[in-house]
């Protein structure tokens, strides 16, 4: 069996090359949703066939698109059929073509269109290189926290839950006050339409803006008086129940030293254990969108805390927070190849343990520690892995002194110092146990 998923670009009656064309009129099976199905049916079937009866009369059957949970079981019960899948744009940016390659099992052919991303950016002159495009489309308004940046063009595929109203909310509530936001609306239909917005216009109550349901919105982000830019946040943008920069989460110091030593990759499954109120995974989650991070926490404030700087940073689509006490939680989570081990609570034998053992080759395990109780464990796992020659060691130590005024005078008041270890597992390590 083979599939033809075919692009039918931006317009109000599909744009189609000659094979894309020929694919569609030798299909048995075509399946869209109605507003995908009518703009081709004046090609795929003949002029006396109606959509409203589900069967064409040259034969031709259409299905309505079901949610992708479905799509899988209805392609398999169209074994030994031609089949046709309908996509808006381009099916492979952004589009069901993505979900096709990883789910399907049968032959694939696709046939780009124009996407509503670039229909939207030659509508308003933007050259694709100089902006970002995104989808918010079934994924949390939120995620965006995590994708803006300063003096950006976003260009964003939204749904119902991200109108402009919401987007302009949530620039105002990350600082985008000078921010603009201009929506098309259903472009390449007779009604299309393109509205430049400030702010304060989408924010107001009155009056009230209808949007239609098909449309683009890019945002001109300007500059942001809050949000993080690069690695390293301002301590004080986290919650941690405490006052501003106080509570348990590792300083910005020590966090970024910790991500440089876990050197963060696209595809990385990421633990944090003892996450405290998640300091260190919400940057590992932030800065590198293509790997999961799991961040484990059995206290009930800081897993809190935890929660809302999840929230609070856009990192709802790969930071998962686990409430539970590691390392017994452990065992349901995906294996991990990357590990940081913040907090133990008197548990750092088992934990190191436990960590390695799952490691992967070319895994790595990073651990702070400032009591000397637990630096004293670390030494001796240190030792009973130099004794099997089965990893690359590195220590440091930081110690931080920050200014703060005393008395109209500048002094520097310091911090605990922090013991860091990063241990990278090697082939010499395969089939055997510490």
């Amino acid at each position: 069996m083979t599939i033809h998923v075919i692009g039918l670009g931006v317009s109000q009656q599909a744009v189609l090359t000659a094979n894309a064309m020929g694919a569609l009129k030798q299909a048995e099976v075509i399946i869209g949703s109605p507003r995908q199905v009518e703009t081709i049916f004046n090609i795929a079937v003949d002029p006396i066939a109606s959509p409203i009866s589900n069967q064409a009369a040259k034969g031709q059957k259409f299905i309505a698109l079901p949610k992708l949970n479905e799509l899988k079981t209805l392609l398999t019960d169209l074994a030994n059929k031609q089949v046709c899948i309908l996509a808006s744009g381009d099916p492979l940016y952004f589009g069901i073509g993505r979900w096709l390659g990883k789910h399907a099992t049968e032959e694939l052919y696709f046939y780009p269109g124009v996407s509503s991303i670039q229909a939207a950016c030659h509508k308003l002159g933007i050259s694709l290189q100089d902006c970002d495009a995104i989808s918010l489309h079934g994924r949390p308004v939120e995620t965006l926290r995590s994708l803006i940046r300063h003096n950006q063009t976003l260009v964003i595929l939204t749904d119902k839950h991200s109108q402009p109203k919401r987007l302009a909310q949530e620039c105002f509530d990350m600082g985008y006050h000078d921010a603009k936001i201009t929506v098309c609306e259903d472009l390449g239909y007779d009604k299309e339409q393109v509205r430049s917005f400030s702010i304060e216009d989408l924010l107001r109550d009155l009056p009230i803006i209808d949007f239609s349901e098909l449309q683009v919105s890019i945002i001109e982000t300007g500059i942001s008086e809050i949000m993080p830019q690069f690695p390293g946040f301002n301590d004080e943008l986290f919650i941690t129940g405490k006052a501003a920069g106080k509570g348990l989460i590792s300083k910005r110091e020590v966090r970024l030293a910790v991500l440089s030593l876990l050197q963060p990759s696209r595809g990385d499954v990421a633990w944090d254990v003892g996450a405290g109120c998640g300091g260190i995974a919400v940057e590992w989650a932030y800065w590198n969108k293509a790997g999961q991070v799991y961040a484990i926490e059995h206290n009930d404030q800081r897993f809190d805390c935890l929660q809302q700087n999840t929230q609070r940073f856009g990192v709802v689509d790969n930071l998962k927070p686990i409430q539970g006490r590691a390392p017994q939680v452990l065992d349901s989570l995906p294996q991990a190849n990357k590990v940081f081990i913040g907090g133990s609570d008197g548990e750092m034998s088992e934990l190191l343990a436990f960590c390695w053992m799952q490691l992967p080759i070319n895994g790595v395990l990073v651990v702070s520690a400032v009591m000397e109780n637990s630096k004293q464990q670390l030494l001796s796992f240190r030792d009973e892995l130099l004794t099997v020659g089965n990893a690359n060691i590195e220590t440091s130590q930081i110690a931080i002194s920050r200014g703060e005024e005393l008395a109209g005078q500048l002094v520097y008041r310091p911090n605990l110092a922090v013991t860091l270890f990063r241990f990278e597992k090697t082939p010499a390590c395969e089939n055997k146990e510490l």
